[in-house]
């Protein structure tokens, strides 16, 4: 796991350390792990977002807002890290030999209030990237709005795919952002009596200490958040519970 990066002048005055560019893979089975020794939280933390997302988007088809289902489901990126909170604590307790429930896991995001207020900033990135994006289909569509009631059908024909192709680029940059401010800061609010300047340097230091780590453990968060997605959420019960605690065990090995 290679050496600790010496301090930074920055609040924190924690060590960051570098790992190996394949590390991802061992806190998959980690978080795996976890999952295994408390399926009964973390499965049905699991479909209960599962659900959630699913009455979400048949609730925005059937009220004609069809269009939002895209940007909605590419935001979810963007606030993941601050939905899967209580699989971190879930994580921790299991770390610590505490017992575990889903009602504990469902409350933990309130406890320190730094996570709320991580929260606040997460949310309001999502709204910036509705706005932008519904501002980047009006653009585009100038011309005349396309039929709404073959959305999203209609933008998967060949015509529109440099409609898809900027899209998907622009919400790749605010993905992006999400990760690399939240990669190791919430589970960091959680464990710690930190700020959220605190949490957000930390894990701007460590994506940056840990490139090719960070680059591979954001491939497979987008892989498997997407199968999720295509398998219209039924897959997030699973994969969703086992990217959250992966996440936990990547915070402690990587923040000192």
């Amino acid at each position: 796991m290679a050496e600790v990066m010496p301090p930074l002048p920055v609040p924190s005055g924690f060590l960051v350390h570098r790992v190996a560019h394949d590390r991802p893979w061992h806190w998959l089975a980690a978080g795996w792990h976890d999952l295994v020794r408390a399926p009964q939280v973390s499965i049905a933390y699991g479909l209960c977002l599962a659900l959630f997302s699913w009455a979400l988007a048949y609730g925005l088809w059937y009220g004609e807002l069809g269009y939002l289902v895209l940007p909605m489901a590419a935001g979810f990126f963007l606030i993941a890290p601050l939905i899967a909170v209580g699989l971190y604590d879930t994580s921790r307790r299991l770390e610590s030999g505490r017992p575990v429930d889903l009602g504990l896991a469902l409350m933990a995001w309130h406890r320190p209030a730094q996570i709320a207020v991580f929260g606040m900033v997460l949310l309001l990135l999502h709204f910036v990237w509705v706005r932008v994006a519904l501002l980047w289909f009006a653009l585009y569509f100038s011309s005349g709005t396309p039929p709404l009631d073959a959305i999203p059908f209609y933008l998967m024909e060949a015509e529109n795919l440099p409609f898809l192709v900027i899209g998907a680029l622009i919400g790749g940059g605010f993905a992006l952002v999400a990760f690399t401010i939240s990669v190791v800061a919430l589970p960091m609010l959680l464990d710690r009596d930190v700020d959220v300047v605190t949490a957000i340097i930390t894990s701007l230091r460590a994506v940056r200490a840990n490139p090719r780590a960070m680059a591979l453990w954001a491939g497979l968060i987008v892989l498997f958040t997407a199968v999720g997605i295509v398998t219209f959420f039924a897959g997030l019960a699973i994969l969703f519970p086992l990217v959250a605690h992966a996440t936990w065990h990547a915070y402690k090995e990587v923040v000192a």
